[in-house]
Parts: structure tokens; sequence; C-alpha cells
């Protein structure tokens, strides 16, 4: 079971790089990150199956999600320089999560 969320954690990791791909290949236009994308997005997919052999799929897409949003939204404001407060704080993503 500890593989299982091993492969939970690398999906996570590669799902967070392809998402800064995104933003990083300038709408497809760069050609390096541009090809990242779809290579990053299978290795992601490819680890996230592998997690649910042992994991129930509520608790692998609950991880998968919520770590993944929190680290990109991170990675966007320190990285990218984007604003906290347009309509992305981390107090509106919480309540979105919790459902108010």
């Amino acid at each position: 079971m500890l593989i299982s969320w091993l492969y939970l954690m690398i999906a996570i990791v590669f799902e967070i790089a392809r998402i800064t791909c995104m933003k990083l290949s300038e709408e497809l236009t760069k050609l390096v990150p541009s090809i990242l994308i779809f290579v990053l997005y299978g290795l992601c997919l490819t680890f996230l199956t592998l997690s649910l052999r042992k994991l129930e799929v509520s608790i692998v897409y609950a991880f998968w999600s919520g770590l993944g949003t929190i680290v990109v939204t991170s990675i966007g404001i320190v990285w990218f320089r984007e604003s906290l407060y347009t309509y992305k704080s981390y107090v509106h993503l919480f309540k979105n999560y919790r459902g108010n």
C-alpha cells in the first residue's frame, strides 16, 4: 500500500510540472514546454492509475486535485508573479473545496 502512495505523489509532481509547462508554453508557441505538456500528462496518468491498485478512487482524486491546486496556485503567485487576489485567494480555494 505504501508504494501506491508513492505512485500518487509521483503523479502529483508530474501534474504540477505539466500545468507549469502549460504556462511556460505561451499558448503552445514554445516547442519544448509544449511537448512536455503531453509527455508529463501521460506520465501523470500512468502513475495515477498505478496508485489506484490499492487506494480508493475518492482518496486518490482528492489528494491529486487538492495538492495539485494548492501547489500550482503557489507557483503562480511566487514564480509567475500572479496576483493572490484575482478570484483565487487561498481562502476562496478552500471555501470551494468545502462546498461554500
